[in-house]
């Protein structure tokens, strides 16, 4: 056993030991967290505004600070991008992520200098519970690939810009940093299709035992492999170990991946955003994600289901039960105050708290009031694919509220089918009931004939990819929408519909 495998396995034990200390401790932890955002804060502009000063419980916090999204906040955020200190979090932040915005352009998050070391310790630690769980360390001798957005970064009143996985490649550890692939000049390029054979011609010949990034956009990069050496990646790369994945739920690109491979490859699924790292899976037979409660940010909760409602409730740790879609609402230690992150998670685990991400808030399906979530159609498209022998390289999901003639409306799934099922039907029948199952109020409105079974259109090779790079986002951090009430995305994709 070589030193280095050694030296990991030691500092897995310690963060080990760190982590149950904390987790076991949890409201604790957030309260200590809570007390010291405030401290910090309480001479900020934001922090006058709203009487830091004062607060003294989470229930005053809640009556001072209220629930705002990235538009509710630019006010505030604007300052800072303008160059004013003391705006949000004393000083200034070191970078600004600039993310998609919806209705105001690009979004500038904040990362100041407390917020992006917890950035880069919580995965670093996600790596180092897998070393401990399993006692398997021999990996770190291998090289690592992060399929991220470029590093390069330009400055804006001071402050250094770019997109956060860009950002995160400057904080590479050292003694990592002979294993990290692809090459800096590589992962500068800035078309994804130029980026990734670029990185097959830097990787084929390598023994990579890591590889991180989104699902879909690694799967284009095994395909590419596959194609240049017509060999599956689990004997190109005999190593392989760990596949570190975040974004999308990877259990609808597992099938394709596992036959890309050759066989399975361990997982580790993190929930790391521009606003923050949150939680990563900390057990290999768990899907959970293990809730980070002392990585300054204060978490409070709304179900999903009140959240438009003027009656909503703010919910501390203590308040939460399993299996309830939450919006997730955030403030932290790079300015973001009663935040709306966007996501809905839910809980699996009180003890410790451990989260699964279940969709968007703004993501859903609810042209009928059925409220359709990301979580339901991808648990759907999962059971229908095991037991049709499909194999989906990706989908979405939008209403049809206006067919033609006569018809009942219904929910159209736009699929890109690697393998078609045998009996599409069938496939059809066994999506529709899933959602039945688990949808109560879709259930009434199949059942009281006021939706119809829903329909499938398939959509060419590559045609998720072509819009995509139609809408200037291939690759990168970019996803796919799962699904949406409305039929822009559906509108466009139809133009990729295999005739």
């Amino acid at each position: 056993m070589s030193l280095k495998t050694i030296a990991a396995k030691i500092f897995a034990q310690y963060i080990y030991r760190k982590t149950l200390k904390w987790s076991n401790d949890p409201l604790k932890s957030q309260e200590a967290v809570f007390k010291s955002l405030l401290n910090n804060a309480s001479n900020t502009k934001f922090g006058i505004d709203h009487d830091f000063g004062n607060i003294n419980s989470i229930q005053d916090f809640a009556n001072k600070v209220p629930i705002r999204d990235y538009e509710e906040l630019k006010p505030y955020v604007q300052e800072v991008v303008d160059g004013k200190s003391d705006i949000l979090w004393p000083g200034k932040p070191i970078y600004f992520a600039k993310t998609s915005g919806t209705t105001s352009g690009a979004k500038y998050i904040p990362i100041t200098k407390e917020s992006i070391k917890y950035q880069v310790e919580a995965s670093r630690n996600a790596m180092l519970h897998y070393i401990h769980e399993t006692g398997k360390a021999d990996f770190v001798h291998g090289k690592m690939i992060f399929l991220q957005g470029s590093p390069e970064l330009v400055e804006k009143n001071g402050v250094k810009l770019g997109r956060l996985s860009g950002i995160a490649a400057h904080y590479i550890p050292n003694y990592l940093q002979k294993n990290r692939l692809p090459s800096w000049e590589t992962n500068c390029i800035d078309d994804w299709e130029t980026k990734v054979n670029a990185v097959v011609e830097e990787t084929k010949d390598q023994d990579m035992t890591v590889i991180a990034g989104i699902p879909s956009w690694v799967q284009m990069y095994f395909e590419k492999l596959n194609e240049k050496t017509n060999r599956n990646i689990g004997d190109l790369f005999q190593n392989f170990e760990l596949f570190i994945y975040g974004g999308v739920n990877y259990e609808p690109y597992r099938r394709k991946f596992e036959q890309l491979i050759g066989r399975s490859v361990a997982s580790i699924e993190l929930f790391p955003a521009s606003e923050g790292f949150f939680a990563y899976q900390n057990k290999q037979n768990d899907n959970g994600m293990l809730l980070l409660l002392n990585a300054g940010i204060f978490y409070e909760f709304v179900k999903a289901d009140e959240f438009y409602s003027e009656s909503r409730k703010r919910l501390s740790l203590v308040d939460v039960v399993k299996d309830v879609d939450y919006v997730m609402i955030i403030s932290t230690n790079a300015g973001l105050w009663g935040y709306n992150l966007g996501d809905t998670i839910r809980f699996t685990s009180l003890k410790p708290f451990k989260i699964i991400v279940s969709g968007r808030i703004k993501h859903f399906i609810s042209a009928f009031g059925e409220h359709v979530i990301a979580k339901e159609v991808e648990e759907a498209m999962l059971l229908a694919t095991k037991e049709t022998g499909a194999n989906v390289n990706e989908f979405t999901v939008a209403p049809q509220t206006t067919p033609k003639g006569e018809e009942l409306p219904y929910h159209e799934w736009l699929i890109e089918f690697e393998k078609q099922p045998e009996d599409m039907l069938l496939f059809i029948n066994v999506l529709n009931k899933a959602l039945q199952d688990q949808n109560s109020y879709y259930d009434d409105l199949i059942s009281g004939k006021i939706l119809q079974t829903l329909k499938v259109v398939s959509i060419q090779q590559n045609g998720f990819r072509n819009y995509m790079k139609s809408i200037g986002k291939l690759g990168g951090q970019n996803k796919v929408q799962r699904l949406s009430n409305d039929r822009k995305v559906a509108n466009e994709l139809v133009k990729y519909k295999v005739d």
